[in-house]
């Protein structure tokens, strides 16, 4: 595929064969294939289908010094991996203009489900459960209990007067492939989910879900025209700190938020899953202030912070840029930076590509 095709191009090109790609990130309506390898993404599907870059099978890429044409075997041995030097660069190295993806056929069945949980723990401990042990969903996701009680995970009953005062938490699984791999894994996925307290709410959230997973964006521009302020970040962790990891991220941004005058509306879920840990994805809304942006920047230093201190890294699949770029420099350690230079030295002498993302000026 080509680097500037958009993704719902790709898809439609895709299924006049029959296959699909699988990868639908929030910014699927608008983001293109380079730009997927280049920022690492990780689509709402990414439980059954992958990151993106479990997808990339080869890569072209040009520098200053020349091509870089890396990935002739679906693994090797033959030393490291150059196709991961390239997923989530960012440009700071070269310039994709060429992707070899796998694909999947597309699926003959799709059903989605609301299960709910008394608290955002017991969920977890659910979705650890199927990560771990399987069935494995090909779209599993977890709201907090504010996230559910606000409507991020139900957004048409916000102020519906039947809607419950102890909604708890509201997970979202998804199953897709042949009827016949759907219908079994769905029945096994509802013996683990009960198994693990969960109460079954029937398709509806999950169509809901389904129906408006792109929407959530343009929301938050419109409350940023409205004088509200909204925000995201994302982590991720291992299982054993998601616990203390989602406690002082939320606990960083209520202090911060709150100290500045704003006290904050704080909303997590977990979107993306692993056999051994997963995602954490916070919602921030606030009143806005003065400067939305240097209200929101002490805040997010706060979260930054916080994810360092209890274990988490810097960013899941929002990438590294310029926000995040001194706690990568943290993570990576002076010694993989350093090696990460070398890299740039030898591929982009003179600094030309995206200068200041990733790597910090000389």
């Amino acid at each position: 595929l080509q680097p500037g095709l958009r993704a719902p191009e790709a898809e439609a090109l895709l299924a006049e064969h029959g296959f699909t790609l699988g990868h639908f990130p929030q910014s699927y309506e608008w983001a293109t294939i380079g730009g997927f390898a280049a920022a690492r993404s990780s689509g709402q599907a990414s439980a059954g289908y992958g990151r993106f870059d479990e997808m990339v099978l080869g890569l072209t890429l040009a520098t200053p010094q020349g091509t870089l044409d890396v990935g002739r075997a679906p693994r090797s041995a033959a030393g490291p991996d150059l196709r991961q030097l390239i997923l989530g660069s960012e440009g700071a190295f070269g310039v994709i203009t060429s992707v070899t993806v796998r694909v999947r056929p597309q699926p003959a069945a799709r059903r989605y489900e609301g299960w709910r949980f008394a608290s955002f723990e017991e969920g977890a401990a659910a979705l650890r459960r199927l990560a771990q042990d399987g069935p494995r969903p090909t779209v599993l996701r977890l709201s907090d209990e504010t996230e559910t009680f606000i409507g991020l995970a139900q957004p048409d009953a916000i102020g519906a007067q039947d809607a419950p005062q102890d909604p708890g938490c509201v997970a979202v699984v998804g199953y897709e492939g042949t009827q016949e791999d759907t219908e079994l894994r769905s029945r096994q996925g509802e013996a683990v989910l009960r198994e693990c307290g969960g109460t079954y709410l029937g398709e509806e959230p999950g169509r809901r879900w389904a129906h408006g997973r792109y929407s959530a964006p343009y929301l938050r521009d419109a409350l940023l025209d409205a004088g509200a302020f909204a925000e995201t970040l994302e982590t991720a962790a291992f299982w054993s700190r998601i616990p203390e990891l989602y406690a002082s991220v939320k606990e960083a941004l209520t202090t911060s938020l709150t100290e500045a005058g704003t006290p904050p509306l704080v909303m997590c879920h977990i979107s993306h899953v692993y056999e051994n840990g997963a995602s954490l994805y916070f919602t921030v809304v606030s009143a806005q202030g003065e400067d939305p942006v240097a209200h929101w920047a002490p805040a997010k230093r706060a979260a930054n912070e916080a994810i360092g201190a209890a274990g988490g890294t810097i960013s899941h699949h929002h990438g590294v840029g310029t926000d995040h770029r001194d706690w990568y420099v943290r993570e990576a350690g002076e010694l993989g930076i350093a090696a990460l230079r070398a890299v740039k030295q030898r591929l982009d002498p003179a600094g030309l590509l995206n200068p200041g993302v990733l790597l910090p000026r000389d």
